[in-house]
């Protein structure tokens, strides 16, 4: 990157991506890798927010069900909107999406981030019981209000990305970066030691601290640990997964912020990875240790399986239309001799059981209540 920072500013760095990149491996590896992220990681996303969908359409939704569905929409639009943002800079080597994509970019992709970060500590207010109610599920008003306050919040603390964001002229195009006056290095100094503090350190320590003690006390205490366990487990393997691939982004745009010489292109380039990955990784983790999601998995993947069969068995009994239209004529010609044929040789049900009743029945002349073959004799 050759691009010096200027003397009246505090720190600057890029945004939406690392633009101005020597040598063409950076160029090439860093959007097919991201894009192989975003597809992989958008598929999962989108079938687990199926499977709770339909959890919940057969009335068997609960409040952790909510919020991770809640999750996984966030991952969705992560992987959507923001991972092919950070290709195409990587792959242009420059900003070509904007003024308005460059101000939102990383003001955007905090949101959600953060977002994340505090929907999975809102489920250490989760109750784990089913909802059983018949008919469609609403989530619980707390649900609603809890994910409201999350979003405001998230969309509150990254402000400065968004004012500090500009787009500069450099050569022949353009450039995205944000650089802060010097005016305003010591309160915000201050705001970004806190930022990262309140929005992912504090939330991620107190989430896994809260699911291992809730863990050892389930399986050591509880009288029927038969289902809560491996719901902790699982929403505890998401926390620690979500605090370790987190940490290095977090990590560089921290020390970034504060004034430091700014890190290794290398390391800021496999932070960002690491964060789209963690997008990726969460419904694996759902799918692979989550028996409700995997019992959806598999009930959705019978399904499937059904639908294709019954389309095959319907194409094979279609009658086949290859050939001229002479050998058409002929096979539907034989078709219908062969049906008349076959009904000719049918006897009405009817009629054939009265006549095998009267063929082999003896009735005593004594006994008929209408002896009319006897009279005609004495006649």
């Amino acid at each position: 990157m050759d691009v010096e920072r200027p003397s009246n500013v505090s720190f600057f760095d890029f945004v939406g991506g690392l633009q101005l990149l020597r040598g063409e491996d950076a160029r090439t590896a860093m959007p097919v890798v991201l894009m192989g992220i975003c597809v992989s990681g958008a598929l999962g996303n989108l079938l687990v927010l199926l499977i709770f969908i339909r959890d919940f359409r057969h009335g068997k939704g609960s409040e952790v069900k909510a919020l991770l569905a809640s999750l996984a929409c966030t991952d969705l639009v992560i992987l959507l909107l923001c991972a092919p943002v950070r290709a195409i800079t990587y792959y242009a080597q420059s900003w070509t999406l904007g003024g308005f994509a460059c101000r939102t970019t990383d003001w955007f992709q905090h949101s959600c981030v953060v977002a994340k970060t505090l929907i999975v500590a809102a489920t250490t207010r989760a109750k784990h019981t089913l909802v059983t109610a018949p008919g469609p599920v609403h989530s619980p008003t707390w649900i609603h209000a809890a994910l409201a306050f999350i979003w405001i919040v998230s969309m509150l603390f990254p402000i400065p990305q968004l004012l500090f964001s500009s787009l500069l002229p450099h050569g022949s195009g353009f450039i995205c970066v944000s650089e802060m006056p010097a005016c305003a290095s010591d309160f915000m100094s201050l705001f970004y030691k806190i930022y990262p503090t309140a929005t992912f350190v504090v939330p991620v320590v107190c989430t896994l601290g809260y699911y291992t003690k809730t863990l050892h006390t389930a399986v050591n205490h509880a009288p029927a640990p038969h289902q809560h366990p491996r719901v902790i487990l699982v929403l505890l393997c998401l926390s620690g997964a979500l605090g370790l691939l987190l940490l290095p982004d977090w990590a560089a745009f921290t020390w970034i912020r504060l004034g430091y010489n700014p890190p290794p292109v290398g390391l800021v380039m496999c932070a960002q990875v690491l964060l789209y990955a963690c997008s990726s990784l969460s419904p694996v983790i759902l799918m692979t240790m989550y028996d409700d999601v995997r019992q959806g998995l598999v009930a959705v993947w019978l399904l499937l399986l059904c639908r294709s069969r019954r389309s095959m068995q319907s194409s094979n009994k279609s009658p086949k239309t290859e050939g001229n239209g002479a050998e058409v004529a002929a096979n539907a010609v034989a078709n219908a001799l062969e049906q008349q044929e076959q009904e000719e040789e049918k006897t009405i049900p009817d009629v054939e059981h009265f006549w095998t009743g009267r063929r082999d029945t003896h009735v005593d002349e004594q006994h008929d209540p209408i002896p009319w073959e006897t009279e005609e004799k004495m006649l």
